[in-house]
């Protein structure tokens, strides 16, 4: 057998094995994971708190007594978690059922609008786990709502639902306080009374609208009455101011009749009792006297008898 010592062969490198691919992309397998190990390195040692949250530290079970903001931010890798808490108004429902002062049961849905401060994030994440409705809220709200309807009658939570409303938001808030929790609104939705109640009610309703137009009919009847009275009484006090006037001023007639004459030349120039003048046209005359003529009417001249001789 010929050995070549002194010709060179491409794959001749050192450290190349050709007939070993393994150990060929070990070197490629290493740089790899070595990227990934740096990325779950730095992906375990920040975080991202998201608008309307604060993030709250966990550290081998032991809770950071300060949340944190939003934004990002660094952690102690493996070890520490930043668990998400929302500050954003929530709103939760649930059904209730609560009695009257006359013993009638009304079921309701209540609504619940609360919201988490952020001054206290830590406390409710180690009190109750980051969820405080079902074990804070919820009891109180239909403690509240009982405690209202309580000392109203049916009808009243009926017809009254804004006042019972206000005032379930003031126990509401009252019971659990404003330290913890920020108790926004409560609504009621859907109020039912049992059948026969509500038909009750209705009719007794009915009845009252009733009344009330009686009422206002009654009151527009009057009202039109004093009305008409108050009219004619002006009406006869400007009737005597106005004949009152022409007796203590007789010129004013002489006045308005100059003033509607026509340009006929009067017939009739009398005197009354007070020594006013009254003037009348013939046009006027024959106007009022249709029937009669004899103002008209030619008179004949007197025969004159004639003297025997």
């Amino acid at each position: 057998m010929k050995s070549y010592p002194n010709k060179s062969y491409p794959n001749s490198r050192p450290g190349y094995d050709g007939d070993n691919p393994a150990r060929a992309l070990a070197l490629p397998a290493g740089i790899g994971l070595l990227v990934f190990s740096i990325l779950i390195l730095m992906s375990s040692g920040t975080y991202v708190v998201q608008p309307g949250f604060r993030g709250v530290e966990v550290t081998l079970g032991k809770v950071s007594p300060e949340f944190k903001p939003e934004g990002f931010g660094f952690k102690t890798p493996f070890v520490t978690e930043v668990r998400p808490m929302s500050i954003r108004q929530r709103s939760r429902s649930m059904p209730a059922e609560c009695y009257s002062s006359d013993l009638q049961q009304v079921k309701t849905e209540l609504y619940v609008l609360y919201r988490i401060p952020e001054r206290s994030v830590v406390a409710i994440f180690k009190e109750y786990a980051g969820e405080p409705f079902d074990s804070l809220v919820a009891p109180r709200a239909l403690e509240a709502l009982k405690e209202v309807a309580a000392g109203q009658s049916a009808e009243q939570i009926v017809k009254q639902r804004e006042e019972i409303k206000q005032r379930t938001l003031e126990v509401v808030r009252r019971k659990v306080g404003t330290n913890l929790i920020e108790i926004v609104d409560v609504v009621l939705y859907n109020i039912t009374l049992s059948p026969e109640l509500e038909q009750a009610i209705e009719m007794k309703m009915v009845q009252e609208q009733e009344a009330e137009k009686a009422k206002f009919l009654q009151l527009k009847a009057q009202i039109e009455a004093e009305t008409a009275i108050i009219r004619a009484t002006g009406e006869a006090d400007a009737i005597q101011a106005r004949g009152k006037a022409l007796r203590d001023n007789p010129d004013f007639i002489r006045l308005q009749i100059i003033q509607n004459w026509n340009g006929h030349s009067p017939l009739v120039v009398g005197s009354g009792g007070s020594g006013s003048g009254l003037m009348l046209s013939l046009g006027d005359l024959q106007r009022d006297n249709p029937g009669s003529n004899r103002l008209s009417r030619p008179v004949p001249p007197a025969r004159i008898p004639a003297r025997r001789p």
